[in-house]
Protein backbone atom coordinates (compact mmCIF):
# COMPACT_ATOMS: atom_id res chain seq x y z
CA UNK A 1 0.00 0.00 0.00
CA UNK A 2 2.83 2.40 0.77
CA UNK A 3 4.37 1.65 -2.63
CA UNK A 4 1.01 2.24 -4.36
CA UNK A 5 0.46 5.52 -2.47
CA UNK A 6 3.95 6.69 -3.41
CA UNK A 7 3.34 5.82 -7.06
CA UNK A 8 0.06 7.75 -7.09
CA UNK A 9 1.79 10.74 -5.49
CA UNK A 10 4.53 10.64 -8.11
CA UNK A 11 1.98 10.57 -10.94
CA UNK A 12 0.10 13.50 -9.43
CA UNK A 13 3.33 15.44 -9.07
CA UNK A 14 4.22 14.82 -12.73
CA UNK A 15 0.77 16.03 -13.82
CA UNK A 16 0.79 18.98 -11.44
CA UNK A 17 3.59 20.93 -9.87
CA UNK A 18 4.41 24.60 -10.15
CA UNK A 19 5.89 26.43 -13.10
CA UNK A 20 7.87 29.45 -11.99
CA UNK A 21 9.23 32.35 -13.99
CA UNK A 22 9.63 36.10 -13.66
CA UNK A 23 8.04 39.32 -14.80
CA UNK A 24 10.35 42.31 -14.91
CA UNK A 25 7.79 44.82 -13.63
CA UNK A 26 4.56 44.83 -11.67
CA UNK A 27 1.59 44.82 -14.07
CA UNK A 28 -0.01 48.26 -14.21
CA UNK A 29 -3.50 46.75 -14.37
CA UNK A 30 -5.34 43.44 -14.32
CA UNK A 31 -8.14 44.88 -16.44
CA UNK A 32 -7.84 42.89 -19.70
CA UNK A 33 -9.23 45.82 -21.71
CA UNK A 34 -6.54 48.23 -20.51
CA UNK A 35 -3.34 46.19 -20.82
CA UNK A 36 -0.56 48.32 -22.28
CA UNK A 37 2.63 46.89 -20.73
CA UNK A 38 4.36 43.56 -21.21
CA UNK A 39 3.78 42.27 -17.67
CA UNK A 40 0.05 42.99 -17.81
CA UNK A 41 -0.10 41.38 -21.24
CA UNK A 42 1.56 38.24 -19.85
CA UNK A 43 -1.00 37.94 -17.05
CA UNK A 44 -3.87 38.58 -19.47
CA UNK A 45 -2.56 35.91 -21.80
CA UNK A 46 -2.45 33.32 -18.99
CA UNK A 47 -5.78 34.13 -17.34
CA UNK A 48 -8.19 35.21 -20.08
CA UNK A 49 -10.00 33.34 -22.84
CA UNK A 50 -10.44 34.60 -26.40
CA UNK A 51 -12.67 33.60 -29.28
CA UNK A 52 -9.75 33.03 -31.66
CA UNK A 53 -6.11 32.57 -30.77
CA UNK A 54 -3.24 33.28 -33.18
CA UNK A 55 -0.81 30.39 -32.80
CA UNK A 56 2.54 31.98 -31.92
CA UNK A 57 4.49 29.29 -33.77
CA UNK A 58 2.54 29.09 -37.04
CA UNK A 59 1.06 32.64 -36.85
CA UNK A 60 -2.27 31.16 -37.99
CA UNK A 61 -5.63 31.78 -36.26
CA UNK A 62 -7.03 28.81 -34.37
CA UNK A 63 -10.41 28.17 -32.68
CA UNK A 64 -10.65 28.78 -28.95
CA UNK A 65 -13.92 29.84 -27.30
CA UNK A 66 -15.35 29.94 -30.79
CA UNK A 67 -15.25 26.41 -32.19
CA UNK A 68 -15.76 27.83 -35.68
CA UNK A 69 -16.48 31.08 -37.49
CA UNK A 70 -17.66 32.31 -40.86
CA UNK A 71 -16.77 35.61 -42.52
CA UNK A 72 -19.31 37.20 -44.85
CA UNK A 73 -18.42 37.55 -48.53
CA UNK A 74 -18.15 41.34 -48.19
CA UNK A 75 -15.73 41.06 -45.24
CA UNK A 76 -17.96 43.11 -42.94
CA UNK A 77 -19.31 40.42 -40.66
CA UNK A 78 -17.94 37.48 -38.70
CA UNK A 79 -20.33 34.93 -37.19
CA UNK A 80 -19.00 32.82 -34.32
CA UNK A 81 -20.28 29.40 -33.36
CA UNK A 82 -19.45 29.29 -29.66
CA UNK A 83 -18.07 26.28 -27.87
CA UNK A 84 -20.73 24.59 -25.72
CA UNK A 85 -20.22 23.44 -22.16
CA UNK A 86 -17.76 26.20 -21.24
CA UNK A 87 -18.25 27.80 -17.83
CA UNK A 88 -16.75 30.71 -15.96
CA UNK A 89 -14.99 29.90 -12.66
CA UNK A 90 -18.13 30.90 -10.72
CA UNK A 91 -20.14 28.28 -12.62
CA UNK A 92 -21.98 30.66 -14.94
CA UNK A 93 -22.26 29.29 -18.49
CA UNK A 94 -20.42 31.05 -21.30
CA UNK A 95 -22.95 32.33 -23.85
CA UNK A 96 -23.32 34.79 -26.68
CA UNK A 97 -24.51 37.34 -24.11
CA UNK A 98 -20.98 37.44 -22.68
CA UNK A 99 -19.55 38.17 -26.14
CA UNK A 100 -22.04 41.00 -26.70
CA UNK A 101 -21.38 42.47 -23.26
CA UNK A 102 -17.61 42.18 -23.79
CA UNK A 103 -17.75 44.30 -26.91
CA UNK A 104 -20.12 46.80 -25.33
CA UNK A 105 -17.61 47.38 -22.53
CA UNK A 106 -14.50 47.22 -24.69
CA UNK A 107 -15.75 49.72 -27.27
CA UNK A 108 -17.10 52.24 -24.76
CA UNK A 109 -15.29 55.49 -25.71
CA UNK A 110 -15.09 56.48 -22.05
CA UNK A 111 -12.84 53.48 -21.34
CA UNK A 112 -10.06 54.55 -23.72
CA UNK A 113 -9.00 50.95 -24.28
CA UNK A 114 -5.85 50.58 -26.41
CA UNK A 115 -7.24 47.25 -27.60
CA UNK A 116 -10.39 48.96 -28.88
CA UNK A 117 -8.22 51.03 -31.24
CA UNK A 118 -7.68 47.85 -33.28
CA UNK A 119 -11.38 47.88 -34.18
CA UNK A 120 -11.48 51.45 -35.48
CA UNK A 121 -12.27 51.87 -39.17
CA UNK A 122 -13.21 55.54 -39.54
CA UNK A 123 -16.61 54.60 -40.99
CA UNK A 124 -18.71 54.06 -37.88
CA UNK A 125 -18.89 51.72 -34.94
CA UNK A 126 -18.50 47.97 -34.56
CA UNK A 127 -21.53 46.12 -33.18
CA UNK A 128 -21.97 42.70 -31.56
CA UNK A 129 -25.27 40.81 -31.49
CA UNK A 130 -26.44 37.45 -30.19
CA UNK A 131 -28.21 34.88 -32.36
CA UNK A 132 -29.12 32.32 -29.74
CA UNK A 133 -27.01 31.24 -26.80
CA UNK A 134 -24.21 29.76 -28.91
CA UNK A 135 -24.00 32.17 -31.85
CA UNK A 136 -22.58 35.69 -31.83
CA UNK A 137 -22.03 38.11 -34.68
CA UNK A 138 -19.59 41.01 -34.82
CA UNK A 139 -20.34 43.43 -37.63
CA UNK A 140 -18.11 46.17 -39.00
CA UNK A 141 -19.34 49.31 -40.79
CA UNK A 142 -17.00 48.50 -43.69
CA UNK A 143 -15.02 45.46 -44.88
CA UNK A 144 -12.19 44.56 -42.53
CA UNK A 145 -8.96 42.86 -43.54
CA UNK A 146 -7.81 39.65 -41.79
CA UNK A 147 -10.81 40.12 -39.56
CA UNK A 148 -10.34 36.97 -37.46
CA UNK A 149 -6.88 37.99 -36.22
CA UNK A 150 -8.32 41.00 -34.38
CA UNK A 151 -9.91 38.78 -31.75
CA UNK A 152 -6.67 37.32 -30.36
CA UNK A 153 -6.39 40.13 -27.78
CA UNK A 154 -10.06 40.46 -26.82
CA UNK A 155 -10.62 38.77 -23.45
CA UNK A 156 -14.20 37.54 -23.13
CA UNK A 157 -15.59 38.71 -19.78
CA UNK A 158 -18.67 37.59 -17.91
CA UNK A 159 -21.80 39.67 -18.41
CA UNK A 160 -22.94 38.59 -14.93
CA UNK A 161 -19.79 39.46 -13.00
CA UNK A 162 -20.39 42.10 -10.35
CA UNK A 163 -16.90 43.56 -10.73
CA UNK A 164 -14.14 43.86 -13.31
CA UNK A 165 -11.66 42.39 -13.64
CA UNK A 166 -13.38 39.13 -12.68
CA UNK A 167 -11.96 35.60 -13.06
CA UNK A 168 -11.84 34.80 -16.77
CA UNK A 169 -11.98 31.83 -19.13
CA UNK A 170 -8.24 31.24 -19.42
CA UNK A 171 -6.26 28.27 -18.07
CA UNK A 172 -5.24 30.03 -14.83
CA UNK A 173 -6.78 32.23 -12.16
CA UNK A 174 -5.12 34.93 -10.07
CA UNK A 175 -4.92 33.43 -6.58
CA UNK A 176 -2.64 35.88 -4.78
CA UNK A 177 -0.70 39.05 -5.44
CA UNK A 178 2.00 40.74 -3.39
CA UNK A 179 2.97 43.98 -5.07
CA UNK A 180 6.64 44.04 -5.99
CA UNK A 181 7.08 40.40 -4.99
CA UNK A 182 4.98 37.89 -6.93
CA UNK A 183 1.69 36.95 -8.56
CA UNK A 184 0.43 33.43 -7.94
CA UNK A 185 -1.78 31.84 -10.57
CA UNK A 186 -3.65 28.60 -9.94
CA UNK A 187 -5.19 26.14 -12.36
CA UNK A 188 -8.69 27.14 -13.45
CA UNK A 189 -10.75 24.07 -12.44
CA UNK A 190 -13.44 25.11 -14.94
CA UNK A 191 -11.06 25.34 -17.91
CA UNK A 192 -12.63 23.62 -20.91
CA UNK A 193 -9.57 22.36 -22.81
CA UNK A 194 -8.16 18.81 -22.77
CA UNK A 195 -5.01 17.31 -24.27
CA UNK A 196 -4.86 14.67 -27.01
CA UNK A 197 -5.30 11.85 -24.48
CA UNK A 198 -8.38 13.44 -22.95
CA UNK A 199 -6.80 14.71 -19.74
CA UNK A 200 -7.87 18.14 -18.49
CA UNK A 201 -5.55 21.07 -18.99
CA UNK A 202 -3.54 22.88 -17.75
CA UNK A 203 -0.97 20.30 -16.78
CA UNK A 204 0.67 22.31 -14.00
CA UNK A 205 -1.17 23.13 -10.81
CA UNK A 206 0.11 26.69 -10.54
CA UNK A 207 2.35 29.35 -12.04
CA UNK A 208 4.27 31.71 -9.80
CA UNK A 209 5.29 34.95 -11.49
CA UNK A 210 8.06 36.53 -9.46
CA UNK A 211 8.55 40.28 -9.92
CA UNK A 212 12.27 40.42 -10.67
CA UNK A 213 13.71 43.53 -12.30
CA UNK A 214 17.32 42.36 -11.89
CA UNK A 215 18.07 40.28 -14.99
CA UNK A 216 21.37 38.97 -13.59
CA UNK A 217 19.64 37.63 -10.51
CA UNK A 218 16.94 36.09 -12.69
CA UNK A 219 19.62 34.17 -14.63
CA UNK A 220 21.30 33.00 -11.42
CA UNK A 221 17.96 31.77 -10.09
CA UNK A 222 17.44 29.93 -13.37
CA UNK A 223 20.81 28.20 -12.91
CA UNK A 224 19.77 27.22 -9.38
CA UNK A 225 16.48 25.80 -10.68
CA UNK A 226 14.35 28.38 -8.86
CA UNK A 227 12.82 29.69 -12.09
CA UNK A 228 12.10 27.41 -15.04
CA UNK A 229 11.66 29.83 -17.93
CA UNK A 230 13.12 33.15 -18.98
CA UNK A 231 10.93 34.57 -21.71
CA UNK A 232 13.29 37.40 -22.64
CA UNK A 233 17.05 37.21 -22.11
CA UNK A 234 19.50 40.06 -22.55
CA UNK A 235 22.20 39.29 -25.13
CA UNK A 236 24.92 39.12 -22.46
CA UNK A 237 22.96 36.64 -20.38
CA UNK A 238 22.11 34.60 -23.46
CA UNK A 239 25.83 34.17 -24.15
CA UNK A 240 26.52 33.40 -20.48
CA UNK A 241 23.78 30.77 -20.21
CA UNK A 242 24.84 29.23 -23.53
CA UNK A 243 28.25 28.61 -21.96
CA UNK A 244 27.09 27.67 -18.46
CA UNK A 245 24.12 25.47 -19.36
CA UNK A 246 24.37 24.41 -23.01
CA UNK A 247 21.01 23.64 -24.61
CA UNK A 248 18.92 25.80 -22.31
CA UNK A 249 19.39 29.16 -24.09
CA UNK A 250 17.41 29.51 -27.31
CA UNK A 251 17.54 32.11 -30.12
CA UNK A 252 14.13 31.82 -31.82
CA UNK A 253 14.95 34.42 -34.49
CA UNK A 254 14.02 38.00 -35.33
CA UNK A 255 10.97 39.30 -33.52
CA UNK A 256 8.29 41.82 -34.45
CA UNK A 257 9.54 43.97 -31.57
CA UNK A 258 11.25 47.32 -32.05
CA UNK A 259 13.61 49.42 -29.99
CA UNK A 260 13.30 53.11 -30.80
CA UNK A 261 13.89 56.68 -29.71
CA UNK A 262 11.35 59.48 -30.00
CA UNK A 263 11.07 63.17 -29.16
CA UNK A 264 8.26 64.79 -27.20
CA UNK A 265 6.30 66.86 -29.75
CA UNK A 266 3.25 67.59 -27.58
CA UNK A 267 2.22 71.24 -27.29
CA UNK A 268 1.20 70.42 -23.69
CA UNK A 269 4.72 69.37 -22.71
CA UNK A 270 6.56 71.64 -20.20
CA UNK A 271 9.57 72.12 -22.47
CA UNK A 272 11.51 75.17 -23.62
CA UNK A 273 10.41 76.75 -26.88
CA UNK A 274 13.84 76.03 -28.30
CA UNK A 275 13.50 72.30 -27.57
CA UNK A 276 9.99 72.21 -29.00
CA UNK A 277 11.33 73.75 -32.18
CA UNK A 278 14.07 71.13 -32.52
CA UNK A 279 11.77 68.19 -31.91
CA UNK A 280 9.13 69.40 -34.38
CA UNK A 281 11.73 69.78 -37.11
CA UNK A 282 11.72 66.86 -39.55
CA UNK A 283 15.29 67.67 -40.57
CA UNK A 284 16.45 67.57 -36.94
CA UNK A 285 14.81 64.19 -36.37
CA UNK A 286 16.22 62.79 -39.61
CA UNK A 287 19.70 64.09 -38.74
CA UNK A 288 19.62 62.34 -35.37
CA UNK A 289 18.59 59.14 -37.16
CA UNK A 290 21.52 59.44 -39.56
CA UNK A 291 23.93 60.11 -36.70
CA UNK A 292 23.12 56.83 -34.89
CA UNK A 293 25.22 53.79 -35.74
CA UNK A 294 22.63 50.99 -35.77
CA UNK A 295 25.17 48.40 -36.84
CA UNK A 296 27.23 49.06 -33.71
CA UNK A 297 24.13 48.82 -31.52
CA UNK A 298 23.33 45.39 -32.96
CA UNK A 299 26.95 44.20 -32.81
CA UNK A 300 28.03 45.59 -29.42
CA UNK A 301 24.87 45.78 -27.31
CA UNK A 302 23.03 42.78 -28.78
CA UNK A 303 26.08 40.61 -29.57
CA UNK A 304 24.76 40.17 -33.11
CA UNK A 305 21.32 38.98 -31.96
CA UNK A 306 19.46 41.91 -33.55
CA UNK A 307 18.74 43.51 -36.93
CA UNK A 308 18.96 47.25 -37.82
CA UNK A 309 15.49 48.78 -38.13
CA UNK A 310 14.06 50.96 -40.85
CA UNK A 311 10.77 51.43 -39.01
CA UNK A 312 8.35 49.95 -36.51
CA UNK A 313 7.72 46.98 -38.81
CA UNK A 314 10.27 44.19 -38.66
CA UNK A 315 11.61 42.46 -41.77
CA UNK A 316 10.45 39.26 -40.04
CA UNK A 317 6.94 40.42 -40.94
CA UNK A 318 7.23 39.08 -44.47
CA UNK A 319 3.65 39.91 -45.47
CA UNK A 320 3.53 43.58 -44.43
CA UNK A 321 7.12 44.85 -44.36
CA UNK A 322 7.87 47.45 -47.06
CA UNK A 323 10.91 45.92 -48.73
CA UNK A 324 11.64 49.11 -50.67
CA UNK A 325 12.87 50.79 -47.48
CA UNK A 326 16.34 50.56 -45.97
CA UNK A 327 17.60 51.68 -42.53
CA UNK A 328 19.38 55.03 -42.39
CA UNK A 329 23.09 54.51 -43.03
CA UNK A 330 25.44 55.82 -40.36
CA UNK A 331 26.40 59.21 -41.80
CA UNK A 332 27.38 61.95 -39.29
CA UNK A 333 28.68 64.16 -42.12
CA UNK A 334 25.34 63.86 -43.90
CA UNK A 335 23.53 64.61 -40.63
CA UNK A 336 25.53 67.84 -40.19
CA UNK A 337 24.77 68.85 -43.77
CA UNK A 338 21.06 68.25 -43.16
CA UNK A 339 21.18 70.28 -39.93
CA UNK A 340 22.97 73.15 -41.68
CA UNK A 341 20.15 73.27 -44.21
CA UNK A 342 17.70 73.64 -41.31
CA UNK A 343 19.58 76.59 -39.76
CA UNK A 344 21.76 74.76 -37.24
CA UNK A 345 25.50 75.48 -36.97
CA UNK A 346 28.37 73.51 -35.43
CA UNK A 347 30.72 75.87 -33.54
CA UNK A 348 33.59 74.71 -31.34
CA UNK A 349 32.09 71.24 -31.17
CA UNK A 350 28.67 72.52 -30.05
CA UNK A 351 25.58 72.40 -32.26
CA UNK A 352 23.48 75.58 -32.02
CA UNK A 353 20.10 76.39 -33.52
CA UNK A 354 19.24 79.56 -35.44
CA UNK A 355 18.61 81.41 -32.20
CA UNK A 356 22.03 80.52 -30.80
CA UNK A 357 20.77 77.91 -28.31
CA UNK A 358 23.11 74.99 -27.68
CA UNK A 359 21.36 71.71 -28.51
CA UNK A 360 21.22 69.72 -25.30
CA UNK A 361 18.43 67.45 -24.09
CA UNK A 362 17.77 64.39 -21.94
CA UNK A 363 16.57 60.93 -22.90
CA UNK A 364 14.61 58.88 -20.36
CA UNK A 365 14.56 55.09 -20.30
CA UNK A 366 13.65 52.41 -17.81
CA UNK A 367 16.09 51.70 -15.00
CA UNK A 368 17.41 48.16 -14.81
CA UNK A 369 17.45 47.56 -18.56
CA UNK A 370 21.13 47.11 -19.35
CA UNK A 371 20.51 46.91 -23.08
CA UNK A 372 18.69 50.26 -23.17
CA UNK A 373 21.18 51.90 -20.83
CA UNK A 374 24.01 50.73 -23.11
CA UNK A 375 22.16 51.83 -26.22
CA UNK A 376 21.59 55.25 -24.65
CA UNK A 377 25.31 55.52 -23.84
CA UNK A 378 26.30 54.62 -27.41
CA UNK A 379 23.76 57.04 -28.88
CA UNK A 380 25.17 59.68 -26.53
CA UNK A 381 28.63 59.11 -28.04
CA UNK A 382 27.24 59.17 -31.60
CA UNK A 383 25.46 62.50 -31.05
CA UNK A 384 28.59 64.12 -29.61
CA UNK A 385 30.05 63.79 -33.11
CA UNK A 386 27.42 66.21 -34.44
CA UNK A 387 27.67 68.56 -31.46
CA UNK A 388 24.61 67.42 -29.52
CA UNK A 389 24.88 66.87 -25.77
CA UNK A 390 22.61 64.06 -24.65
CA UNK A 391 21.92 63.43 -20.95
CA UNK A 392 20.67 60.01 -19.83
CA UNK A 393 17.98 59.66 -17.16
CA UNK A 394 16.83 56.24 -15.93
CA UNK A 395 13.48 55.93 -14.17
CA UNK A 396 11.51 53.11 -12.61
CA UNK A 397 8.83 51.95 -15.01
CA UNK A 398 5.79 53.47 -13.21
CA UNK A 399 7.51 56.88 -13.16
CA UNK A 400 8.41 56.53 -16.83
CA UNK A 401 4.80 55.71 -17.77
CA UNK A 402 3.60 58.66 -15.66
CA UNK A 403 5.81 61.06 -17.63
CA UNK A 404 4.95 59.55 -21.00
CA UNK A 405 1.18 59.51 -20.59
CA UNK A 406 0.22 62.09 -17.96
CA UNK A 407 2.70 64.84 -17.09
CA UNK A 408 4.54 64.72 -20.48
CA UNK A 409 7.55 66.01 -18.54
CA UNK A 410 10.36 64.58 -20.66
CA UNK A 411 12.28 65.52 -23.80
CA UNK A 412 13.13 62.23 -25.48
CA UNK A 413 12.46 58.60 -24.62
CA UNK A 414 14.16 55.31 -25.46
CA UNK A 415 11.83 52.35 -25.20
CA UNK A 416 10.52 49.34 -27.08
CA UNK A 417 7.33 48.17 -28.74
CA UNK A 418 6.08 44.62 -28.28
CA UNK A 419 3.93 43.54 -31.22
CA UNK A 420 1.86 40.41 -30.67
CA UNK A 421 0.63 40.03 -34.24
CA UNK A 422 1.88 40.88 -37.71
CA UNK A 423 -1.27 42.59 -38.97
CA UNK A 424 -1.13 46.40 -39.49
CA UNK A 425 -4.26 46.97 -37.40
CA UNK A 426 -2.30 45.87 -34.33
CA UNK A 427 -0.44 49.21 -34.62
CA UNK A 428 -3.61 51.32 -34.47
CA UNK A 429 -3.06 52.18 -30.80
CA UNK A 430 0.40 53.56 -31.69
CA UNK A 431 -0.07 55.17 -35.09
CA UNK A 432 -3.49 56.84 -34.81
CA UNK A 433 -3.03 60.44 -33.69
CA UNK A 434 -5.93 60.08 -31.24
CA UNK A 435 -4.43 57.02 -29.53
CA UNK A 436 -3.20 57.25 -25.96
CA UNK A 437 -0.09 55.27 -26.95
CA UNK A 438 0.79 57.59 -29.87
CA UNK A 439 4.38 58.06 -28.61
CA UNK A 440 5.46 61.51 -29.74
CA UNK A 441 2.13 63.27 -29.13
CA UNK A 442 -0.48 61.14 -27.35
CA UNK A 443 -4.26 61.62 -27.52
CA UNK A 444 -4.38 64.39 -30.11
CA UNK A 445 -7.90 65.81 -30.48
CA UNK A 446 -7.15 66.44 -34.14
CA UNK A 447 -3.96 65.53 -36.05
CA UNK A 448 -1.26 68.10 -35.31
CA UNK A 449 0.32 67.71 -38.75
CA UNK A 450 -0.87 66.88 -42.25
CA UNK A 451 1.33 63.80 -42.40
CA UNK A 452 -0.25 62.47 -39.19
CA UNK A 453 -3.66 63.10 -40.73
CA UNK A 454 -2.54 61.10 -43.78
CA UNK A 455 -1.41 58.22 -41.56
CA UNK A 456 -4.82 58.31 -39.84
CA UNK A 457 -6.61 58.12 -43.20
CA UNK A 458 -4.39 55.31 -44.46
CA UNK A 459 -4.60 53.24 -41.25
CA UNK A 460 -8.37 53.60 -40.96
CA UNK A 461 -8.71 52.93 -44.66
CA UNK A 462 -6.68 49.73 -44.63
CA UNK A 463 -8.74 48.51 -41.69
CA UNK A 464 -11.94 49.12 -43.67
CA UNK A 465 -11.24 46.84 -46.63
CA UNK A 466 -10.72 43.14 -47.16
CA UNK A 467 -8.70 43.81 -50.34
CA UNK A 468 -5.19 42.67 -49.43
CA UNK A 469 -3.51 44.57 -52.26
CA UNK A 470 -5.20 47.82 -51.20
CA UNK A 471 -4.26 47.24 -47.57
CA UNK A 472 -0.66 46.52 -48.52
CA UNK A 473 -0.42 49.68 -50.61
CA UNK A 474 -1.83 51.79 -47.77
CA UNK A 475 0.43 50.29 -45.14
CA UNK A 476 3.48 50.56 -47.38
CA UNK A 477 2.73 54.27 -47.65
CA UNK A 478 2.39 54.54 -43.85
CA UNK A 479 5.87 53.04 -43.48
CA UNK A 480 7.23 55.48 -46.06
CA UNK A 481 5.74 58.47 -44.20
CA UNK A 482 7.29 57.28 -40.94
CA UNK A 483 10.61 56.90 -42.73
CA UNK A 484 10.36 60.42 -44.26
CA UNK A 485 9.17 62.19 -41.10
CA UNK A 486 11.07 60.16 -38.47
CA UNK A 487 8.73 60.88 -35.53
CA UNK A 488 10.39 57.82 -34.04
CA UNK A 489 14.04 56.96 -34.66
CA UNK A 490 13.77 53.21 -35.09
CA UNK A 491 16.97 51.50 -34.00
CA UNK A 492 16.76 47.72 -34.19
CA UNK A 493 14.64 44.60 -33.96
CA UNK A 494 15.95 42.21 -31.28
CA UNK A 495 15.97 38.45 -31.67
CA UNK A 496 13.82 36.33 -29.36
CA UNK A 497 16.32 35.13 -26.74
CA UNK A 498 14.88 32.80 -24.13
CA UNK A 499 15.85 30.06 -21.69
CA UNK A 500 13.98 26.86 -20.85
CA UNK A 501 14.93 24.49 -18.04
CA UNK A 502 15.48 20.85 -18.96
CA UNK A 503 12.83 19.99 -16.36
CA UNK A 504 10.12 21.72 -18.42
CA UNK A 505 8.50 19.64 -21.15
CA UNK A 506 6.32 20.75 -24.04
CA UNK A 507 7.83 24.16 -24.84
CA UNK A 508 7.90 25.36 -28.44
CA UNK A 509 9.74 28.71 -28.33
CA UNK A 510 8.44 31.21 -30.86
CA UNK A 511 9.74 34.49 -32.26
CA UNK A 512 6.58 36.34 -31.21
CA UNK A 513 5.47 37.30 -27.69
CA UNK A 514 5.02 35.38 -25.46
CA UNK A 515 7.98 33.33 -26.60
CA UNK A 516 8.03 30.42 -24.13
CA UNK A 517 4.62 30.28 -22.46
CA UNK A 518 2.22 31.02 -25.33
CA UNK A 519 0.85 27.48 -24.79
CA UNK A 520 1.34 27.39 -21.01
CA UNK A 521 -1.61 25.08 -20.43
CA UNK A 522 0.33 22.30 -22.21
CA UNK A 523 3.63 22.73 -20.37
CA UNK A 524 4.63 20.32 -17.65
CA UNK A 525 7.30 20.27 -14.96
CA UNK A 526 9.31 17.20 -14.04
CA UNK A 527 9.87 15.59 -17.40
CA UNK A 528 6.36 14.61 -18.49
CA UNK A 529 6.19 14.52 -22.29
CA UNK A 530 2.56 13.76 -22.97
CA UNK A 531 1.10 14.44 -26.41
CA UNK A 532 -0.16 17.91 -27.17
Amino acid sequence: MKYLAGLIAAVLLAQGGELRFALHDDPKTFDPFLTADESAEAVRYLTEGVLIRVNRLTQQPEPELAESWKISSDGRKIVFRLRRGVRFPDGAPFTSGDVVDTFRKLLDPALHSPIADTFKTGRGGVTATAGGVDTATVEFPAPAGDIERMFDQVAIVSAKAARRPAPGLGPFLIAERRSGAFILLRRNPAYWKRDASGRPLPRVESIRLDIEANRDLEALRFMRGEVKLIDSLTPDLFEWLSAQAPGTAIDAGTTLQSEFLWFNESSRAPLSEAAKGWFRSKEFRRAVSEAVNRGDLCRVVYRGHATPAVGLVSSANRVWFNERLQPDAYDPAGALKRLAGAGFRLRDGVLRDGGGHAVEFSVVTNAGSKTRERMAAMIQQDLVRIGIRLNIVTLDFPSLIERMTRTLNYEACLLGLVNVDADPSELMNVLLSSAGNHPWNPSEKTPATEWEAEIDRLMLGQAATADHAARKASFDRVQEILREQAPVVCLLHPNALAAVSRSVAGTQPAAFFPHTFWDAERLSVGGERAGR
